[in-house]
């Protein structure tokens, strides 16, 4: 999924690029306002797809929070090897997770600046703070 993202996101920023280039030295080309809107569809379904790839991490990792906290809480109440195994393992599984939540957090919000970027060249103005 990192990969994909990431060359999603580049694939994305390549392609803004050059139509703003393009758009900025002849605005009236219907050519060009018909592949917005068709990039416009294609990212909207990319976002609705890391959108639930993301919400289905969020969930995944706090429920490994959770349970990392369960077993802590185990350790003190029952102090043995088992106890302390566990509490490493679910560690071990809970950092990658929190990566890789970070990685599908931050990279969607830089595809919600390339659809701003998108929707600034159609015309529309579409809600960023600056």
């Amino acid at each position: 999924m990192r990969k994909r993202i990431l060359t999603y996101i580049e694939y994305m920023n390549r392609r803004l690029g050059n139509l703003e280039k393009e758009y900025k030295s002849d605005k009236e080309n219907k050519d060009i306002d018909d592949e917005l809107e068709k990039l416009k569809k294609e990212h909207l379904t990319q976002i609705a797809f890391f959108q639930h790839e993301r919400l289905i991490h969020l969930i995944v990792t706090v429920l490994f929070a959770v349970l990392e906290f369960l077993s802590l809480f185990m350790c003190m109440l029952v102090p043995n090897i088992g106890t302390f195994l566990l509490t490493a393992a679910v560690l071990v599984l809970l950092v990658p997770y929190i990566r890789h939540y970070y990685l599908l957090e931050n990279e969607v919000q830089r595809m919600y600046e390339q659809y701003d970027r998108l929707q600034n060249m159609i015309g529309k103005d579409s809600f960023h703070l600056q």
